[in-house]
């Protein structure tokens, strides 16, 4: 193999590498992360839930992050609630062909959602009309409102509780970051709600 093959490869690791290490230096990335971890734990412990919305990539984001909570992710333990509302055809259908494709996340939240839950939204640009929209609602019914978006925060940033800004521009990187702090939100969360015991040991091997 020769280098000029190798030499794209090595240059997005490196620029993935950066940018982990600029959420690393950066002490509001991380105080943000611990702040939703309080609040996801403190939801899910009174007896509410995650909601998780996204589009595309962050579909997949939303709907693996749900997977970690109500299957395990570090060890064995009672399923945590979380609700991916990205995986049902028939309602993302029946919603976009009635209401509109902005509308999608909106009408699952009301229909879904309870005050006191936590909404978990995820928008790489920080501008998606249905995120957006979503987000206004969760608000009107004392749903607990997270963002996960890109350095500038979009429209997300003024009206989400906590959001949290992945320390750059690029839509793949920004992705990159997103699930590395997810598993960092779960991890933490399930280690305040099941803390390990003697019985419950790691099986890291065979998770997903």
């Amino acid at each position: 193999m020769t280098q000029a093959a190798t030499a794209p490869v090595i240059e997005y690791l490196a620029r993935s590498r950066d940018v982990l290490q600029a959420a690393i230096d950066d002490p509001a990335f991380a105080a943000t992360i611990a702040a939703i971890v309080e609040r996801v734990a403190a939801a899910i412990a009174a007896g509410g839930k995650m909601l998780l919305a996204g589009n595309g990539g962050s579909a997949a984001d939303a709907q693996h992050l749900a997977g970690e909570m109500l299957s395990r992710l570090n060890y064995d333990r009672a399923p945590a609630a979380a609700i991916a509302l990205t995986t049902d055809t028939s309602v993302l259908t029946a919603i976009g062909n009635d209401y509109g494709y902005e509308q999608l996340f909106e009408r699952q939240v009301r229909g879904l959602g309870r005050r006191g839950d936590v909404l978990i939204a995820i928008s790489t640009s920080g501008r998606s009309a249905n995120i957006l929209r979503a987000i206004s609602a969760a608000r009107e019914l004392g749903i607990v409102t997270v963002g996960l978006t890109g350095k500038s925060g979009g429209d997300m940033a003024a009206i989400c509780d906590l959001c949290l800004r992945a320390p750059s521009d690029s839509t793949p990187l920004i992705q990159q970051i997103h699930i590395t702090a997810g598993h960092v939100i779960c991890g933490l969360v399930e280690e305040q709600l099941f803390p390990r015991s003697g019985a419950a040991q790691p099986h890291a091997a065979a998770a997903g």
